[in-house]
This record gives structure tokens, sequence and C-alpha cells, in this order.
């Protein structure tokens, strides 16, 4: 593992999970009440032993970096790190990242001047649990120049993900990014048999897609990202010409991977780890996902209804309340009577003090939290948020999209930005 060093890449502008990325870049955004997206693939590294890892952003980045610097800090005797690559103006180029390959190639000299002999590309954005060491060995053993995590899908999912088509000893042949007609899928449609000698459970999954986790060999990595005419993307442009050039192998990963790169598949995924049996369990001992200390104390609960929930530190939820399939946010503050469902609290940065609430009361200024008697539902509210009393929010209009200055509603599902002031009374 001492030869592998590993690269995130923190995504480009976030639109398709906007509001929550109008203030923070994607890896930023907070997940499962007390974590943030960019804790999932570094924590994987750090437990399959890979600690020299480079996070790739260019928007927003001052809330990530934060973060990782409160966070990951290594003994100085392990040579680890954890470190921010922003996008910044050089002698060779004053552009934005242009796509995938075309951020790591702007950062290349990091690699260059590393000592390592693999570099594992990874993405920001996706909830999984890895050990990579597994996916080394597949790379190693087939003596690959690249390899390609792969995730079995139904034909329903096909066309968000490129899809790869492999030989029987698993080196990719074939590449077609989000295929959309049987005329593309049909090449890349592998046999039952296949995907049950590779350990692949159930059927009805017959396509491999691409996860976006990558190794490359060093070398291999330098001479893909310099041939002319140089590529931007991995998936539209970097595979589909390697596949000819280089031995390109399939890694097959068959556990629990969801990318959380819009609001519904967000909010859905929130709401699963809520669930008695979720798909990707925090609890679990093994693969432990790291976060930020914050020496919170314990949530308090006073007599509140609270089934299918995620209640993180800090929180105080008062009498008569009610909270059905929700993630409720470190420092949280709900009041009294209120009724919330199907919902994602990010929480508060910081606890208001008995005179700012008693100050905002005589502003007619709501405090920080839910306010009494409020009803929520089907919605995401992001940090610091102040919600009034008898507040409505449950889209009761049933639109599929629409937005405002106060709200966003994209797929049916509200969200509420950053530090929104809903006053009393309000109905959405």
């Amino acid at each position: 593992m001492q030869d592998v060093l590993s690269l995130i890449l923190g995504g480009g502008r976030g639109t398709r999970l906007y509001p929550l990325t109008k203030l923070r870049s994607k890896p930023a955004v907070p997940v499962a009440g007390k974590y943030r997206l960019i804790d999932i693939p570094i924590s994987n590294c750090i437990n399959s032993g890979l600690k020299r890892v480079y996070v790739l952003t260019q928007f927003l980045s001052v809330s990530l970096h934060r973060h990782i610097a409160n966070t990951y800090k290594f003994d100085p005797f392990s040579q680890g790190f954890v470190e921010v690559l922003a996008a910044h103006q050089t002698n060779e180029t004053a552009d934005w990242y242009q796509g995938t390959a075309d951020a790591v190639r702007q950062q290349i000299r990091y690699v260059v001047e590393d000592p390592c002999k693999e570099v594992l590309i990874l993405s920001g954005d996706q909830l999984y649990r890895m050990d990579f060491r597994q996916l080394l060995e597949t790379h190693r053993s087939a003596k690959a120049d690249v390899t390609i995590a792969v995730l079995p899908v139904p034909r329903s999912q096909v066309e968000g993900f490129g899809i790869v088509r492999v030989d029987a000893s698993g080196r990719v042949i074939g590449f077609v990014e989000k295929p959309k007609t049987e005329e593309q899928l049909e090449p890349v449609r592998m046999s039952e048999e296949w995907l049950a000698q590779h350990g692949v459970q159930g059927t009805g999954r017959p396509y491999l897609a691409s996860m976006g986790i990558y190794v490359f060999n060093r070398q291999a990595l330098l001479d893909l990202l310099t041939a002319k005419p140089l590529a931007i993307d991995f998936g539209k442009e970097v595979f589909p010409r390697s596949i000819c050039s280089h031995h390109v192998q399939a890694h097959v990963f068959d556990g629990y991977w969801e990318d959380l790169g819009t609001v519904k598949a967000y909010h859905e995924t929130s709401l699963a780890l809520a669930s008695n049996n979720p798909p990707f369990d925090f609890h679990s001992p093994e693969g432990v996902i790291y976060t930020r200390m914050r020496f919170l104390p314990a949530s308090r609960i006073s007599a509140a209804s609270v089934k299918e929930c995620l209640i993180s530190d800090g929180c105080i939820v008062q009498e008569g309340t009610t909270l059905e399939r929700c993630i409720v946010g470190v420092r949280s503050r709900i009041g009294r009577n209120v009724v919330i469902r199907d919902t994602v609290l990010i929480g508060a940065d910081r606890f208001e003090t008995d005179l700012e609430r008693r100050l905002n009361q005589q502003r007619g200024v709501p405090n920080i939290g839910i306010g009494d008697g409020s009803i929520i539902e089907r919605a995401i509210i992001d940090k610091d948020c102040r919600i009034g009393r008898n507040v409505r929010i449950t889209n009761s209009r049933r639109l599929a999209e629409a937005e405002t200055d106060q709200w966003v509603i994209r797929d049916g599902i509200i969200a509420i930005p950053r530090g929104t002031v809903i006053p009393d009374g309000t109905v959405i």
C-alpha cells in the first residue's frame, strides 16, 4: 500500500445537488447527520492502508479544506497526509478543470514528485464501503495498466453510467458511455454464467457500470494524460482510447454503492440510512467511517415520538414532537408539538445562547432550528436555518420543480438553503 497515491476528485459545480451546493463544494455536503461526503472515500483509503491522499477541488472549497484540516491528522512518523489541491492559475494554464482527466493533468506534478507506482482515483460524492486492497490485488495479479471498479446494474440504470464489456479473463474489451439504445447495449451485456463466476449474487443485473474508481500504473496514467489530443474526461475519452493501447482490467464489486449527486438521490439515500435495516450501516465495526471530533453533549429528547430516525449529537427535541423517518443533524433544536416526516435536518454550526434567543424573540426573528407547532414533510433543511412557529413545509401543491429566494423544489422534494429565515406561519 506504500506504493499507492490516492486522488479524490471533488467534482464540478454540483448543480444537480443545488441548493446544498450553494455555499459549499459537493464533497463538503453533510450526510447521515454528522459526516460529510468526503469522509467516505477518505475513510475507505485509511481503512485500506492508503495514507497519502490528495483531494482535487475548485468550487467553494473553504469549508471542505477546514473540515479536512481539522479531521485528518497523521503522526509525523507515518508520512501520511490528506491535502486539498484547489484549482489555480499556473504558467501553463489559467483555466478551471474542464473534466476529470483534465483535473488530474493540471495537478500531475504531485504524481510525478511522489514515489508511487500506482495511482488510485476516486470520486468525492459516493456512499460505499470498499477494501481497496482487493481492487489493487486484481490490478496487480492481472498485470494491468488500468483497472476499473465495476458494479452490476439492471437495464433501468444503464443510462447514467459508462458500461464496460469484458472477456472471460476480466479484461475490458468494450466501453460505452451512458448508452441509450439497444444497439449500444447488446454488445456489453454479460452472461449470467460469467457474473456468477465473479461472485455476483442474483440475476437481472447483466451490465457492468463504471463506479468512477480507477487504478492506474503511474507511467500509464502519465502517458494517457499527455497523449494528443489531450483528453478532458476519463469516461468519455481516456478509457475508450486505452482499451486499444493498454491492458484495462475490470474489478467486480457487488456491495452497496450509491451516487449522491442529485437532490433526489441524496434525500432517498438519507432516509434509507435511518431505516431499521439500512443498506449502508455506519454502525458496522468493519470499515469505520471517520469524521471531525466535535465534543458535543448527548442529545436530549423530551416526551417525543421517534420512529426510524438518526439523531446526532447535541440535539434538543421537545415534548409533543413526532419524528418519522428523519435524519437529525448535529445541534438541531426542535420545538414543541412539531411534526417532521421523511426529512433531512442538516443541523447547525453553533448553539445560540439564551441571550441571543431572547433578543431574537424581541426582534421577531425565529431562533435557529424548528419552531413550535411546525409541520415539515419530504424536505431537506440545510444548516443554520431558522424555521418559525406554525410553519408548514409540505409542498401541498405537489410541485415537481420550482424555485424562490427561500426554497427550491427538485423532484417534489423541498430544499431550504443554508441560513434561510422562514417567518412564523409561512406555508410552502
